[in-house]
């Protein structure tokens, strides 16, 4: 039975689309049955829907409260039987009821080299910091904030003329590399969850594939 891999957005989807073309080429053995967004005017459910791809918004305006929208984002979602939900640029905080509902297979992108710099404004904020390398982590979700099992990390430099936007883009280069390699690990059965670590199965490379270093 082939993979279904839902996609959460709620803009323009870089890292959709990277998953996307991933599974266009056989580098992800599923299919991205649906791409689900919050709000109307996300621009990746343009590029969805131009590549066949059930295209869906669930506008969280439209709704009471977190629960009544999540509610009806959850019946949206398990119509496609999902064996992987990956949240790629989905920018609302989730309910523990969502994150329970989807345990073991509800995964996220962040911006920085987790446990350091969660949350938002990241690139502001380890320019601030003065740190010498950021990067970007995919990890299982949790119900603590960006604090999941960490499946895969790159890293870059961050160079002394770096603003937020140079900075960003290169970690984004990075993130459109990592999301697809764990989501084909997932689908693929390789992963699994041992006191909080997550461990590669069956790939030799596994270890190369976890710190990729981008050289200045």
């Amino acid at each position: 039975m082939t993979a279904s891999i839902v996609i959460l957005i709620s803009g323009r989807g870089s890292n959709m689309e990277a998953i996307v073309n991933a599974v266009s080429a056989g580098k992800i053995a599923g299919k991205v049955t649906a791409v689900i967004a919050n709000k109307p005017d996300a621009a990746g459910l343009n590029f969805a829907k131009k590549a066949g791809i059930d295209s869906i918004c669930v506008d969280h305006n439209q709704y009471e409260n977190r629960e009544s929208f999540e509610a009806a984002l959850i019946k949206r979602i398990d119509a496609y039987q999902p064996t992987v939900v990956a949240l790629a640029g989905f920018m609302r905080i989730l309910t523990p009821h969502f994150i329970n509902h989807y345990e073991g297979r509800l995964l996220n992108i962040h911006p920085s080299l987790l446990p350091a710099f969660p949350g938002l404004n990241t690139h502001r904020r380890v320019l601030e910091a003065g740190v010498k390398w950021h990067g970007c982590t995919v990890h299982f979700i949790t119900e603590t904030l960006d604090c999941g099992p960490i499946i895969i990390q790159a890293a870059v430099p961050v160079l002394p003329d770096d603003d937020e936007h140079l900075l960003s883009q290169r970690v984004l280069t990075m993130e459109h590399q990592i999301y697809p390699q764990a989501i084909s690990w997932f689908v693929n059965e390789q992963l699994s969850i041992e006191k909080d670590c997550v461990r590669i199965k069956n790939d030799k490379e596994a270890q190369f594939h976890s710190y990729q270093f981008e050289q200045p």
